[in-house]
């Protein structure tokens, strides 16, 4: 456990460590070092050039490719990167030595009165921030957009003076927060994901994403989908003292949102119903509907206007990498997904495609479970191209319902092969299912990849 759980820490600590000099690190470093801490940065690996140039502008000192144990061990409190597991060494001497370790979100969250709408689930949780933020932006609110996307939480409340932020959240950040409160908390799914950094087991998965409604009081807002299996089966486990908002395209719910045919009804206790047809979404699909259910109920909770929330659901344009139309090459679709590092993602991709698919996926498997995708896959997938170095789960989860599974080990050879395989009017949809650090730096290296060998062919 956490020393954090068991006690409040004092916050006049005097040495800081962070763990992890990337966009979080080095936000909470030069926050640390503007509240008076004695400030040391260290990275397991090489610090890209722009983080250590600002590292060294803000005179804090910092290490690459190694932790030195003398200069983190004497720490009062460490901010560790959310990419570092807790079986790391370095993480567990700090555990035996019962030094407090938390996450960026964590100790910003000391240092703002600002407002915070903070958003988890497995799938669709970057669609519904950068929807949220982009309604409450549209509607002139002072908001700030951090968290998994964009800048540095801590960065922006040592630099910047926001009433409100909109912080898309993981499970790795929940695991390292113990005093932080979400103002507006939405979770939006729970489905497998991650599990290999929860021993395999899909009630710590769950347990983890619940922390997003922990300190909660009745004065603030809990937002959840009142369709997920796996919230809706332990959420009165958790009792959560927050004012709750469900939402639901299969039932009628009080004070959230639901949908009857292709219409979307917000009908919040304290204000006035809203009512949208899903035709004026600019995303389209049923995740789609989810996620601006979810965004709609927050902007309802901050009492916006209705025309600004229904224009600002019709004008959005979503992110790179997420479903992301790249090109159409002698009638063949091509479609960048690479954002989808689990099976749902990918379930929801498949569910969006209305053509023959050839399917590039694989990569680094966190322990998937492939039966959700197995009907999808007998239904549209005409040959799957793998890209990966183990591609055997893949193999064994889908001989039976594909003729032809293909394995490549670049982005080019997949695209290459996939495009020879497509026929005219069907999509190639690059929708891996898993993790992207066997082949590539990231999932945005790996989208980033396909989009130029589409274009090269």
């Amino acid at each position: 456990m956490n020393p954090l759980e068991q006690n409040t820490t004092s916050f006049n600590t005097k040495r800081l460590v962070v763990l992890g000099a990337g966009e979080s690190g080095v936000g909470a470093a030069i926050l640390a070092q503007k509240h008076g801490f004695d400030v040391f940065v260290s990275d397991f690996g090489a610090i890209a050039d722009h983080y250590k140039a600002e590292l060294t502008a803000f005179n804090i000192p910092f290490e690459e490719n190694q932790h030195t144990e003398d200069l983190i061990l004497n720490a009062t409190e460490v901010v560790k990167s959310p990419g570092i597991p807790d079986k790391a060494p370095i993480i567990k001497k700090l555990l035996e030595k019962n030094i407090p370790i938390l996450s960026e979100i964590e100790f910003a969250g000391r240092y703002t009165k600002a407002k915070t709408i903070c958003i988890t689930g497995s799938n669709g949780k970057t669609t519904t921030t950068l929807l949220t933020y982009h309604i409450l932006k549209k509607a002139g609110l002072n908001v700030g957009l951090a968290g998994n996307i964009g800048k540095s939480f801590a960065k922006q409340v040592a630099q910047e003076n926001f009433d409100y932020y909109v912080l898309e959240i993981s499970s790795f950040m929940l695991d390292n927060m113990y005093q932080f409160k979400a103002d507006i908390a939405i979770l939006l799914n729970i489905t497998p994901d991650h599990l290999d950094r929860y021993n395999y087991e899909m009630r710590n998965y769950v347990n983890s994403k619940f922390r997003i409604a922990q300190n909660q009081t009745q004065e603030d807002h809990f937002i959840y989908c009142a369709d997920d299996p796996e919230t809706e089966a332990v959420i009165a486990d958790f009792a959560i003292k927050a004012q709750i908002h469900p939402f639901s395209i299969k039932k009628e719910v009080a004070n959230g949102a639901f949908a009857s045919g292709q219409t979307i009804t917000f009908n919040l206790n304290h204000s006035d119903k809203l009512t949208m047809s899903f035709s004026d979404l600019a995303l389209q699909g049923s995740h789609n509907v989810y996620n601006s259910m979810a965004s709609g109920i927050a902007a309802k909770i901050l009492d916006l206007r209705n025309a600004t929330i229904r224009e600002s659901m019709g004008d959005f344009k979503n992110i790179e990498h997420r479903l992301e139309h790249v090109a159409k090459i002698s009638g063949i679709t091509f479609i960048n997904d690479s954002k989808a590092t689990n099976v749902n993602s990918t379930w929801y991709a498949l569910e969006s495609v209305n053509t023959d698919v050839v399917l590039i996926m694989g990569g680094v498997d966190k322990g998937n479970d492939y039966s959700m995708i197995k009907d999808l896959v007998k239904q549209k997938v005409k040959a799957i191209v793998c890209l990966g170095k183990d591609n055997k789960a893949i193999h064994d989860a889908f001989e039976d319902d594909v003729e032809v599974i293909v394995n490549t080990f670049s982005a080019r050879e997949a695209v290459e092969v996939a495009y020879h395989l497509a026929k005219k009017g069907s999509t190639v949809l690059l929708s891996p299912a898993c993790a992207s650090f066997d082949l590539f730096k990231n999932y945005e290296d790996r989208g980033n990849q396909f989009k130029a060998a589409v274009r090269e062919l």
